[in-house]
């Protein structure tokens, strides 16, 4: 067999995308360690917030994902003018659509905010506002970056996207200290570094993909919409964005569920949520190579190549994980006590992350990045169905039903979620199996 990639091509895709994932995961933690000198209403603020940011960002992202897909299937069918094409109308799609969740976020972010948490604590109200409102401005800068990260990686190219991430979070992150510590900025000051940092970095990428020396880059023709590349692109992005959305304002109601715990579930929640994170750095980075390499098969038209990446990049994560996961398990109770937090609130987030990275090492690789060969294959439409039924069916009525019904607290939120990996990995698994997706394993549409 030919073999699209070699193992040094895996090696200079995968290795910068880990990093690039463990660079942001820690710089996240840092910011939730800094920013809980503040307090716990500012911890409990920013985790709130972020549950919101999320839901936007995996639709920006979803967005990103539709146009790395349709480039890379070009490139594997030796199309790089079609490849071009893709990329400048992906950049178009973001912008516009980052820009009026920009608007909406900040116009409403007061019904927003009180529609998915309810009555919180007014502290903590009051440091949401804040953090939503400079965030909701940095989407269209960080619309900007995922669009052309995605574009860098549909070339195999992770080392320039690494090196602009190291950049970013390091602006982040000073700016962070600068502004909590010294300008005493509170919640402001965890949001405006952020917003700096995002506009860096995708003015840079975006500035590097006007270099004609990539086979994938921006031309110098004038604005025009190409609708049936775009259609190509939100044939991939709609189902995708949908089933990001969905899971997490699944994950915002489940915090609202949450929010009703009081502050000292909110902030453990908060916190277990970085760590857990963490956990899945190696998994997420896997989810980005899935895209490309197996993306790049269907372009070439090529099954066997698809299977075979398939189980090389699942038995990767599979070892990465569980060895990263049982080394976080087992240093927990000094990580834990780098966020000075009080003691019921760390006993709890110790149990919260103990479930979920426990679970994770058998459970997420195959619930998680088995479902983005189906994606990259055309399969979008089966996976956004399993992960929107199993987000309310499990996700969200079990916690209910465990979480509050049962008086388990945070606690059953989290065996609720585990449930949900269950079911997912199952039905994904079935599928695979099945071979079903091979009818939409063709050359871009």
């Amino acid at each position: 067999m030919n073999y699209l990639f070699s193992n040094k091509d895996l090696r200079k895709l995968i290795v910068p995308l880990i990093f690039e994932q463990a660079l942001a995961i820690t710089v996240g933690m840092a910011d939730t360690m800094m920013i809980s000198s503040v307090g716990e209403a500012a911890v409990s603020g920013v985790s709130l917030v972020d549950m919101v940011n999320m839901l936007i960002f995996s639709v920006l992202a979803a967005l990103a994902t539709g146009g790395a897909v349709v480039t890379s299937q070009f490139i594997g069918a030796k199309k790089p003018e079609k490849a071009r094409l893709s990329a400048k109308q992906l950049l178009y799609t973001v912008i516009i659509a980052s820009l009026l969740l920009s608007v909406l976020a900040i116009l409403a972010r007061g019904p927003l905010l009180r529609l998915f948490f309810g009555s919180i604590e007014t502290d903590v109200m009051e440091n949401a506002l804040i953090y939503l409102t400079i965030s909701a401005i940095s989407f269209p800068f960080l619309a900007v970056y995922n669009a052309c990260a995605a574009l860098f990686r549909s070339m195999g190219n992770s080392q320039i996207t690494l090196k602009v991430s190291i950049l970013m979070n390091a602006i982040n992150i000073c700016g962070n200290a600068l502004c909590i510590f010294v300008l005493h900025m509170g919640v402001a000051g965890v949001a405006v570094p952020s917003l700096v940092s995002r506009a860096v970095a995708g003015i840079l990428l975006y500035i590097f993909l006007r270099n004609p020396r990539y086979l994938v880059h921006f031309d110098r023709q004038p604005f025009s919409l190409d609708w049936s590349m775009i259609k190509n692109i939100l044939y991939i992005g709609i189902p995708s964005g949908i089933e990001n959305g969905i899971f997490q304002l699944g994950r915002v109601l489940v915090v609202s569920i949450i929010s009703g715990f009081g502050t000292v579930q909110i902030a453990a929640n908060g916190v277990a949520n970085n760590l857990d994170a963490m956990g899945c750095i190696i998994g997420q980075a896997m989810n980005l190579a899935m895209i490309t390499v197996i993306g790049r098969c269907v372009g070439a038209n090529d099954e066997n190549q698809i299977r075979y990446y398939t189980k090389k990049l699942l038995l990767i994560t599979y070892i990465s994980t569980i060895a990263l996961n049982s080394w976080i398990l087992l240093s927990l109770n000094p990580i834990l006590n780098l966020y000075g937090l009080s003691q019921e609130t760390t006993r709890l987030a110790w149990l919260l992350v103990m479930i979920h990275d426990g679970s994770a090492m058998i459970l997420w690789p195959v619930a998680f990045v088995l479902p983005n060969m189906l994606r990259a294959c055309n399969d979008v439409r089966f996976t956004m169905v399993v992960s929107i039924f199993s987000m309310f069916a499990f996700r969200i009525g079990f916690s209910y039903l465990i979480g509050v019904r049962m008086g388990t607290g945070a606690v059953g939120v989290w065996i609720a979620m585990i449930i949900d990996w269950l079911f997912r990995l199952t039905l994904f698994i079935i599928r695979y199996l099945s071979g079903r997706w091979k009818k939409l394993c063709l050359s871009p549409r």
